[in-house]
């Protein structure tokens, strides 16, 4: 299938009201589904007739207890990357960045976001507070599950 018919597609799901949507031609199958704001995408490739994989919550995934001194972070609420991707601290090159140390931030306030495969996800904080630390740079490529805010 053509990358273009896939935007088209994309395209089409956001605009909807649907949360799935899969297109069959001849032997090539596309299946697009919604990840519910609040929840973590899973990425994984599987023949169709696997079942299906749950998807975890983000506030799961980031919600780690308070990070123990050993690990060499400061004690607070520590954010994770729900995803591989690259890490971009504002919207616009030059642009101030979404979270600085010592930044009073609410629930679901952008902190950052990370680039993967050419969709950009805002990472949300998911508790208010101080944010204590920020662990990653700018344009820093990021993995899955890795800390990237300390927030208290």
């Amino acid at each position: 299938m053509d990358l273009r018919k896939i935007k088209k597609l994309i395209d089409l799901l956001e605009e909807s009201n649907l949360a799935e949507l899969e297109i069959k031609e001849g032997e090539e199958v596309v299946r697009l589904s919604r990840v519910p704001k609040g929840t973590a995408p899973q990425m994984y490739a599987a023949p169709m007739q696997a079942a299906p994989v749950a998807v975890a919550p983000v506030a799961a995934v980031a919600a780690a207890p308070a990070a123990p001194v050993e690990s060499g972070l400061p004690a607070g609420h520590v954010t994770k990357a729900p995803m591989v991707g690259t890490f971009y601290a504002s919207s616009t090159p030059g642009a101030p960045a979404f979270a600085t140390v010592g930044k009073q931030v609410k629930a679901g306030e952008t902190l950052g976001i990370i680039e993967a495969m050419k969709m950009f996800n805002q990472i949300e904080a998911d508790v208010s507070g101080t944010v204590v630390a920020v662990l990653v740079e700018n344009g820093q490529p990021v993995e899955f599950d890795e800390p990237m805010f300390v927030i208290a």
